[in-house]
């Protein structure tokens, strides 16, 4: 880099926030351009925070995709619900996201009402545009004009990657001129065993129904990488033994499905073969067990 170009280079941290099943991790994977952090169409998906790195000719932007905010009542949505307002202490630039084809009313007056407490640069993304009429776009913009000032209001669509680099580029005006914070070839903070642990928990969200997501964790119980194999024991965490029933299915063929799309997308980050082996305990309460919670990295 120049030291032209130097002068105007800029980097920092962005949080992303909003409430559950906004899109926010869909968004950081599309900038990204590969999958960090997991997906499925259930809200709370996220609890943990991460970290994605989008470098640019001019900037590093240091994305961290926050788990939703929501009116919390277990032990461990509490958690989840602190860790994403931490985000807003932690981060130069606040990125605020909407499902507006899904409004959560109460989620957004919570998160109007932090913002009001920051003089942090906040950008507002109005996500999923695709699903709704363009009539109904203006009128939101013009609804959220009221509501806080934002620095720009952006509708987008991050899964059709619509506006996106929009994003990008409001976001990387609003970042302070400085160096690169993280090596360039970096993209994420997160360790392949950690991304191990979303993807298998990822599965779970996506293949089973009804309560069970939301009742489950999974641990990396050992992680063992030989010359030609990823030797990994997982294991699945619910808090009924009817659960755990379920989680394994008729003869083995849910806890089997898991294991194999799981391994699937396993072998695909790590590029190498994988032999999963998943089982399934019965740990009762953990979701409001702060003993567990603190084991299960909560």
């Amino acid at each position: 880099m120049n030291k032209k170009n130097k002068n105007k280079f800029r980097s920092g941290f962005v949080g992303i926030i909003g409430a559950p099943n906004a899109g926010k991790s869909t968004l950081l994977n599309q900038v990204l351009g590969q999958k960090i952090s997991i997906t499925s169409k259930k809200p709370q998906t996220t609890r943990d925070r991460i970290l994605g790195i989008i470098n640019r000719p001019l900037s590093q932007i240091i994305f961290i995709d926050t788990p939703g905010i929501h009116k919390s009542t277990t032990l461990l949505n509490r958690r989840i619900v602190d860790q994403a307002l931490q985000a807003l202490e932690d981060v130069e630039v606040i990125l605020f996201m909407v499902d507006v084809s899904a409004r959560n009313y109460s989620a957004e007056k919570l998160i109007i009402s932090q913002l009001k407490k920051t003089a942090k640069t906040v950008v507002l993304a109005l996500n999923k545009i695709d699903l709704v009429k363009k009539a109904e776009i203006y009128m939101l913009v013009d609804e959220f004009q009221k509501l806080h000032e934002f620095k720009a209001i952006i509708p987008v669509s991050a899964q059709k990657n619509i506006q996106v680099k929009n994003i990008l580029e409001e976001v990387e005006k609003s970042l302070a001129v400085g160096p690169r914070l993280f090596p360039e070839e970096t993209f994420t903070d997160v360790s392949e065993k950690f991304m191990v642990k979303e993807i298998i928990r990822e599965k779970v969200f996506r293949l089973t129904g009804m309560e069970i997501p939301y009742s489950s964790a999974v641990t990396v119980d050992s992680f063992v990488v030989e010359k030609k194999l990823i030797v990994i024991h997982a294991s699945i965490h619910v808090i009924r033994d009817s659960q755990k029933g379920i989680i394994i299915g008729k003869k083995g063929s849910m806890l089997s499905k898991i294991g194999y799309k799981a391994r699937k997308d396993i072998e695909q980050m790590t590029g190498q073969k994988v032999l999963l082996k998943l089982f399934v305990k019965v740990t009762k309460n953990w979701t409001d067990n702060g003993r567990m919670l603190n084991e299960f990295g909560y």
